[in-house]
């Protein structure tokens, strides 16, 4: 699949920043957007597969795959689906990119988040000339510096008292796993 073959939308971020972590909304269910003069909205859980175990969806800046923080195959990026969307948590890596988010977010001077997409067949549908995107294949979530395309989603950045340790036990157990 190409790269111009995925879809990105965009949202607004609350930002709180606080330690190494960011955590918030990804994307929102029941928001309407428009986008390029088409309304969309996307479907309570829509992300089903995007939080099944075994996918690998990356967590990026301006959707620039050369401009890593997290991927759900390392543990670093954790994605959920609740009634109001779906939620990421990741710790932010303390490179020169990580370093840069961070402090973007502690002033507020963050623009979104965005999601990269593909829609499976069957995967949307329309009603009242509304795109309902059903079930989509996520590759990307996106932390974005400008101007989103939906509204609501949340950001912030928060301290990882204990999560550290707890996060290297688990890596540690997962490699001791593998070795047997």
């Amino acid at each position: 699949m190409s790269v111009a073959a995925i879809q990105r939308r965009s949202a607004v971020l609350e930002v709180r920043a606080k330690g190494r972590r960011l955590e918030g909304y990804a994307a929102l269910f029941g928001v309407r957007a428009n986008i390029a003069g088409i309304e969309e909205e996307i479907r309570a859980g829509a992300f089903a597969s995007a939080v099944a175990p075994g996918q690998d969806v990356l967590a990026l800046v301006d959707h620039d795959p050369a401009r890593l923080l997290a991927r759900t195959r390392s543990g670093t990026l954790r994605l959920s689906q609740d009634t109001r969307g779906l939620s990421f948590d990741l710790d932010v890596p303390d490179t020169s990119e990580g370093r840069d988010v961070l402090a973007l977010a502690e002033r507020g001077d963050l623009g979104g988040m965005s999601f990269g997409f593909t829609v499976p067949k069957g995967g949307e549908s329309r009603a009242n000339r509304v795109r309902l995107l059903e079930a989509v294949t996520l590759h990307e979530i996106s932390v974005v510096k400008a101007w989103p395309a939906y509204e609501g989603t949340s950001i912030s950045a928060r301290a990882l008292v204990g999560a550290r340790q707890a996060m290297r036990l688990d890596h540690a157990r997962r490699f001791l796993e593998a070795l047997s």
